[in-house]
Protein backbone atom coordinates (compact mmCIF):
# COMPACT_ATOMS: atom_id res chain seq x y z
CA UNK A 1 0.00 0.00 0.00
CA UNK A 2 2.84 2.31 0.89
CA UNK A 3 4.66 1.43 -2.35
CA UNK A 4 1.53 2.30 -4.35
CA UNK A 5 1.25 5.64 -2.58
CA UNK A 6 4.92 6.39 -3.27
CA UNK A 7 4.50 5.54 -6.96
CA UNK A 8 1.49 7.85 -7.22
CA UNK A 9 3.43 10.65 -5.56
CA UNK A 10 6.34 10.19 -7.97
CA UNK A 11 3.92 10.16 -10.91
CA UNK A 12 2.25 13.31 -9.61
CA UNK A 13 5.62 15.04 -9.23
CA UNK A 14 6.63 14.06 -12.76
CA UNK A 15 3.33 15.18 -14.27
CA UNK A 16 2.89 18.40 -12.35
CA UNK A 17 6.41 19.55 -11.62
CA UNK A 18 8.86 18.16 -14.22
CA UNK A 19 6.48 17.83 -17.17
CA UNK A 20 4.75 21.04 -16.22
CA UNK A 21 8.11 22.83 -16.17
CA UNK A 22 8.95 21.45 -19.63
CA UNK A 23 5.58 22.62 -20.94
CA UNK A 24 6.09 26.06 -19.44
CA UNK A 25 9.52 26.36 -21.09
CA UNK A 26 8.17 24.99 -24.40
CA UNK A 27 5.26 27.46 -24.43
CA UNK A 28 7.27 30.41 -23.15
CA UNK A 29 6.65 33.35 -25.50
CA UNK A 30 9.82 35.10 -26.62
CA UNK A 31 8.01 37.77 -28.60
CA UNK A 32 4.80 38.35 -30.52
CA UNK A 33 3.55 40.64 -33.26
CA UNK A 34 0.39 41.47 -35.19
CA UNK A 35 0.10 40.08 -38.71
CA UNK A 36 -3.03 40.72 -40.74
CA UNK A 37 -5.05 41.40 -37.61
CA UNK A 38 -3.98 38.15 -35.91
CA UNK A 39 -1.49 37.82 -33.11
CA UNK A 40 1.50 35.60 -33.88
CA UNK A 41 3.37 34.18 -30.88
CA UNK A 42 6.97 33.01 -31.27
CA UNK A 43 7.69 30.51 -28.51
CA UNK A 44 10.76 28.54 -27.52
CA UNK A 45 8.96 25.37 -28.60
CA UNK A 46 8.28 26.78 -32.07
CA UNK A 47 11.94 27.73 -32.56
CA UNK A 48 13.11 24.30 -31.33
CA UNK A 49 10.58 22.62 -33.62
CA UNK A 50 11.90 24.55 -36.63
CA UNK A 51 15.50 23.68 -35.71
CA UNK A 52 14.66 19.98 -35.33
CA UNK A 53 12.79 19.96 -38.67
CA UNK A 54 15.69 21.77 -40.32
CA UNK A 55 18.31 19.33 -38.95
CA UNK A 56 16.18 16.29 -39.81
CA UNK A 57 15.58 17.56 -43.36
CA UNK A 58 19.29 18.29 -43.82
CA UNK A 59 20.19 14.77 -42.69
CA UNK A 60 17.68 13.14 -45.04
CA UNK A 61 18.80 15.29 -47.98
CA UNK A 62 22.45 14.50 -47.26
CA UNK A 63 21.67 10.77 -47.30
CA UNK A 64 19.76 11.11 -50.58
CA UNK A 65 22.59 13.09 -52.17
CA UNK A 66 25.21 10.54 -51.08
CA UNK A 67 23.09 7.67 -52.37
CA UNK A 68 22.50 9.25 -55.81
CA UNK A 69 26.04 10.61 -56.35
CA UNK A 70 27.46 7.21 -55.43
CA UNK A 71 25.91 5.81 -58.60
CA UNK A 72 27.07 8.63 -60.93
CA UNK A 73 30.32 9.19 -62.77
CA UNK A 74 32.52 12.11 -61.68
CA UNK A 75 31.39 14.41 -64.52
CA UNK A 76 27.69 13.96 -63.69
CA UNK A 77 28.23 14.24 -59.93
CA UNK A 78 29.04 17.97 -60.09
CA UNK A 79 26.01 18.63 -62.30
CA UNK A 80 23.67 16.78 -59.93
CA UNK A 81 25.11 18.55 -56.86
CA UNK A 82 24.59 21.97 -58.47
CA UNK A 83 20.93 21.23 -59.29
CA UNK A 84 20.44 19.55 -55.90
CA UNK A 85 21.52 22.75 -54.11
CA UNK A 86 18.69 24.68 -55.74
CA UNK A 87 16.17 21.95 -54.89
CA UNK A 88 17.48 21.81 -51.31
CA UNK A 89 16.74 25.49 -50.67
CA UNK A 90 13.21 25.06 -52.01
CA UNK A 91 12.63 22.04 -49.75
CA UNK A 92 13.85 24.00 -46.71
CA UNK A 93 11.27 26.72 -47.35
CA UNK A 94 8.48 24.14 -47.74
CA UNK A 95 9.50 22.31 -44.54
CA UNK A 96 9.58 25.55 -42.52
CA UNK A 97 6.11 26.52 -43.78
CA UNK A 98 4.73 23.05 -42.95
CA UNK A 99 6.30 23.24 -39.49
CA UNK A 100 4.74 26.64 -38.82
CA UNK A 101 1.37 25.33 -39.99
CA UNK A 102 1.69 22.29 -37.71
CA UNK A 103 2.43 24.61 -34.77
CA UNK A 104 -0.91 26.33 -35.28
CA UNK A 105 0.21 29.37 -37.24
CA UNK A 106 -1.98 30.25 -40.21
CA UNK A 107 0.61 30.44 -43.00
CA UNK A 108 -1.96 31.82 -45.47
CA UNK A 109 -2.05 35.02 -43.43
CA UNK A 110 1.75 35.00 -43.33
CA UNK A 111 2.00 34.58 -47.09
CA UNK A 112 -0.68 37.20 -47.77
CA UNK A 113 0.93 39.76 -45.50
CA UNK A 114 4.34 39.07 -47.08
CA UNK A 115 3.10 39.26 -50.68
CA UNK A 116 4.36 42.80 -51.21
CA UNK A 117 7.71 41.83 -49.70
CA UNK A 118 7.96 38.80 -51.99
CA UNK A 119 7.15 40.93 -55.06
CA UNK A 120 9.83 43.48 -54.14
CA UNK A 121 12.30 40.74 -53.34
CA UNK A 122 11.54 39.01 -56.64
CA UNK A 123 12.18 42.19 -58.61
CA UNK A 124 15.41 42.83 -56.71
CA UNK A 125 16.62 39.28 -57.25
CA UNK A 126 15.40 38.98 -60.84
CA UNK A 127 18.90 38.73 -62.28
CA UNK A 128 19.89 36.24 -59.60
CA UNK A 129 16.98 34.01 -60.58
CA UNK A 130 17.98 34.34 -64.24
CA UNK A 131 21.50 33.21 -63.32
CA UNK A 132 20.17 30.21 -61.38
CA UNK A 133 17.79 29.18 -64.16
CA UNK A 134 20.60 29.65 -66.70
CA UNK A 135 22.85 27.44 -64.57
CA UNK A 136 20.22 24.70 -64.46
CA UNK A 137 19.79 24.79 -68.25
CA UNK A 138 23.56 24.68 -68.77
CA UNK A 139 23.85 21.64 -66.53
CA UNK A 140 20.87 19.79 -67.98
CA UNK A 141 21.35 20.37 -71.72
CA UNK A 142 25.18 20.13 -71.54
CA UNK A 143 25.63 23.24 -73.69
CA UNK A 144 28.75 23.99 -71.66
CA UNK A 145 31.20 21.57 -70.06
CA UNK A 146 34.25 21.90 -67.86
CA UNK A 147 37.27 22.16 -70.15
CA UNK A 148 35.44 23.97 -72.98
CA UNK A 149 37.18 26.95 -74.57
CA UNK A 150 34.76 29.86 -74.88
CA UNK A 151 34.82 33.47 -76.04
CA UNK A 152 32.73 36.04 -74.16
CA UNK A 153 32.87 39.76 -74.99
CA UNK A 154 36.07 39.25 -76.96
CA UNK A 155 37.85 37.40 -74.11
CA UNK A 156 38.83 33.74 -74.52
CA UNK A 157 38.90 31.44 -71.52
CA UNK A 158 38.88 27.77 -70.58
CA UNK A 159 36.00 26.75 -68.28
CA UNK A 160 37.17 25.14 -65.05
CA UNK A 161 34.06 25.41 -62.85
CA UNK A 162 30.31 25.58 -63.48
CA UNK A 163 28.21 26.67 -60.51
CA UNK A 164 24.51 27.29 -60.16
CA UNK A 165 24.87 31.10 -60.44
CA UNK A 166 28.18 31.68 -62.20
CA UNK A 167 30.63 29.98 -64.53
CA UNK A 168 34.35 30.47 -64.05
CA UNK A 169 36.97 30.37 -66.79
CA UNK A 170 40.68 31.07 -66.82
CA UNK A 171 41.88 33.41 -69.55
CA UNK A 172 45.02 33.15 -71.66
CA UNK A 173 46.79 35.63 -69.38
CA UNK A 174 45.99 33.43 -66.33
CA UNK A 175 43.19 35.58 -64.95
CA UNK A 176 39.86 34.21 -63.71
CA UNK A 177 36.79 35.35 -65.64
CA UNK A 178 33.55 35.07 -63.63
CA UNK A 179 30.56 34.92 -66.00
CA UNK A 180 26.93 35.20 -64.77
CA UNK A 181 25.02 32.23 -66.17
CA UNK A 182 22.28 34.39 -67.72
CA UNK A 183 24.93 35.55 -70.24
CA UNK A 184 24.77 32.11 -71.85
CA UNK A 185 21.02 32.55 -72.39
CA UNK A 186 20.88 36.16 -73.60
CA UNK A 187 24.27 36.88 -75.24
CA UNK A 188 26.16 35.33 -78.14
CA UNK A 189 28.88 33.07 -76.72
CA UNK A 190 31.39 31.24 -78.91
CA UNK A 191 32.19 27.72 -77.77
CA UNK A 192 35.34 26.62 -79.60
CA UNK A 193 35.08 23.02 -78.42
CA UNK A 194 31.32 22.34 -78.44
CA UNK A 195 31.51 19.72 -81.20
CA UNK A 196 35.12 18.56 -80.85
CA UNK A 197 38.49 19.70 -79.55
CA UNK A 198 39.95 20.39 -83.01
CA UNK A 199 39.60 23.94 -84.36
CA UNK A 200 40.79 25.65 -87.53
CA UNK A 201 43.02 28.71 -87.19
CA UNK A 202 44.86 30.89 -89.71
CA UNK A 203 47.75 33.30 -90.11
CA UNK A 204 47.61 36.09 -92.69
CA UNK A 205 50.60 37.58 -94.48
CA UNK A 206 51.17 40.00 -97.35
CA UNK A 207 54.00 39.82 -99.88
CA UNK A 208 55.27 42.41 -102.36
CA UNK A 209 53.85 42.62 -105.84
CA UNK A 210 56.03 40.65 -108.27
CA UNK A 211 56.76 37.85 -105.76
CA UNK A 212 56.55 34.22 -106.91
CA UNK A 213 53.09 33.27 -105.62
CA UNK A 214 53.68 29.53 -105.99
CA UNK A 215 56.87 29.81 -103.96
CA UNK A 216 54.98 31.77 -101.30
CA UNK A 217 52.35 29.02 -101.15
CA UNK A 218 55.01 26.32 -100.85
CA UNK A 219 56.85 28.14 -98.05
CA UNK A 220 53.65 28.72 -96.07
CA UNK A 221 52.69 25.06 -96.31
CA UNK A 222 56.16 23.87 -95.29
CA UNK A 223 56.22 26.22 -92.31
CA UNK A 224 52.84 24.92 -91.16
CA UNK A 225 53.82 21.26 -91.57
CA UNK A 226 57.07 21.75 -89.64
CA UNK A 227 55.24 23.18 -86.62
CA UNK A 228 54.72 20.34 -84.12
CA UNK A 229 51.63 22.00 -82.60
CA UNK A 230 49.78 21.95 -85.93
CA UNK A 231 47.91 18.77 -86.85
CA UNK A 232 48.90 16.84 -89.95
CA UNK A 233 45.27 15.82 -90.52
CA UNK A 234 43.32 17.66 -91.81
CA UNK A 235 46.05 19.06 -94.02
CA UNK A 236 46.97 22.76 -93.84
CA UNK A 237 46.09 24.78 -96.92
CA UNK A 238 46.84 28.23 -98.34
CA UNK A 239 44.40 30.75 -99.80
CA UNK A 240 45.36 33.65 -102.05
CA UNK A 241 42.87 36.06 -100.50
CA UNK A 242 43.15 39.30 -102.43
CA UNK A 243 45.20 41.88 -104.30
CA UNK A 244 45.76 44.46 -101.60
CA UNK A 245 46.68 48.11 -101.93
CA UNK A 246 50.33 47.42 -101.12
CA UNK A 247 50.65 43.62 -101.06
CA UNK A 248 49.42 40.28 -102.31
CA UNK A 249 47.38 38.87 -99.40
CA UNK A 250 47.74 35.21 -98.40
CA UNK A 251 46.37 33.16 -95.50
CA UNK A 252 47.60 29.78 -94.31
CA UNK A 253 44.86 27.74 -92.61
CA UNK A 254 45.68 24.90 -90.22
CA UNK A 255 44.13 22.79 -87.47
CA UNK A 256 45.11 22.59 -83.80
CA UNK A 257 43.96 20.34 -80.99
CA UNK A 258 44.06 23.06 -78.32
CA UNK A 259 42.75 26.43 -79.47
CA UNK A 260 43.37 27.89 -76.00
CA UNK A 261 47.11 28.20 -76.74
CA UNK A 262 46.74 29.10 -80.41
CA UNK A 263 48.31 32.62 -80.00
CA UNK A 264 51.61 30.92 -79.13
CA UNK A 265 51.24 28.56 -82.10
CA UNK A 266 50.55 31.49 -84.43
CA UNK A 267 53.50 33.44 -83.05
CA UNK A 268 55.91 30.54 -83.68
CA UNK A 269 54.50 30.13 -87.17
CA UNK A 270 55.01 33.83 -87.95
CA UNK A 271 58.63 33.65 -86.77
CA UNK A 272 59.22 30.71 -89.10
CA UNK A 273 57.49 32.40 -92.07
CA UNK A 274 59.58 35.55 -91.61
CA UNK A 275 62.77 33.47 -91.48
CA UNK A 276 61.93 31.52 -94.66
CA UNK A 277 60.86 34.66 -96.53
CA UNK A 278 64.20 36.28 -95.73
CA UNK A 279 66.05 33.21 -97.02
CA UNK A 280 64.10 33.30 -100.30
CA UNK A 281 64.22 37.10 -100.73
CA UNK A 282 60.45 37.46 -100.42
CA UNK A 283 59.53 40.88 -99.09
CA UNK A 284 56.73 41.68 -96.69
CA UNK A 285 55.90 45.25 -97.77
CA UNK A 286 54.65 48.11 -95.66
CA UNK A 287 51.87 50.44 -96.89
CA UNK A 288 53.09 53.01 -99.39
CA UNK A 289 51.36 56.13 -100.63
CA UNK A 290 52.27 58.63 -103.36
CA UNK A 291 51.95 62.22 -102.17
CA UNK A 292 51.45 64.93 -104.83
CA UNK A 293 52.03 68.56 -103.78
CA UNK A 294 50.54 71.34 -105.84
CA UNK A 295 51.83 74.90 -105.50
CA UNK A 296 49.39 77.46 -106.91
CA UNK A 297 52.04 80.18 -107.12
CA UNK A 298 54.36 78.06 -109.25
CA UNK A 299 51.54 76.98 -111.54
CA UNK A 300 50.61 80.68 -112.21
CA UNK A 301 54.18 81.53 -113.21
Amino acid sequence: MQNQSTAENIKEVIEKDIWGLIQDIWNHVLFSYDLGGDRIYITIGLILLIIIAFVLTSTILRIIRSFVTGKLVDEDKMKFISVFKFIKYFIYVVVILITLSSAGIDITILLTASAALFVGLGLALQELFQDVIGGIFIILDKSLLVGDVIEVNGRVGRVFEIKLRTTRAITRDDKVMIIPNHKFMSDVVYNYTQNHKTTREMVKVGVAYGSDTQLVKQILLECAKENNSILDTPDPFVLFEDFGDSALLFAVHFYVSDSFVDPKIKSNLRFKIDEEFRKNNITIPFPQRDVHIFNDNLSKK
